[in-house]
């Protein structure tokens, strides 16, 4: 599946809406962002189950303010609506098949029930 582009209108839909979304914020002007993507839209045709989207930081600073980045590229992962992996920095393509393994093989039940306790005692 090829990637696809997110801006402040589709991200809350598309979070929603899959079960595992991997998002790249980046610039055209960041030579590491230009780097990591050939890696990022290799893994998606590799992982046509995944969600691959892209969030243009100058065109989306709203987006990028709002999920704290600071620094490009950043990767993020969700499943099942819930913020599961977020990292600065390029990766290669072993490291990013580790996340998404990682990201994959997560017991939700667990990270669900570890999200209550932490509400309950805030």
């Amino acid at each position: 599946m090829a990637t696809i582009d997110i801006t402040e209108k589709t991200f809350d839909a598309t979070i929603t809406d899959n079960s595992i979304v991997l998002l790249d914020f980046w610039a055209g002007w960041c030579a590491p962002c230009r780097m990591f993507a050939p890696t990022f839209t290799a893994a998606s045709e590799k992982h046509p189950e995944i969600v691959f989207a892209k969030v243009d930081t100058e065109a989306e600073q709203g987006l990028a303010a709002a999920a704290g980045i600071s620094s490009i590229p950043t990767l993020m992962a969700f499943r099942d609506k819930v913020l599961v992996f977020s990292q600065p920095g390029a990766l290669n393509a072993s490291s990013l098949d580790e996340v998404i393994a990682g990201v994959q093989n997560l017991d939700m039940a667990a990270v669900h029930a570890s999200i209550a306790a932490q509400q309950a005692s805030a």
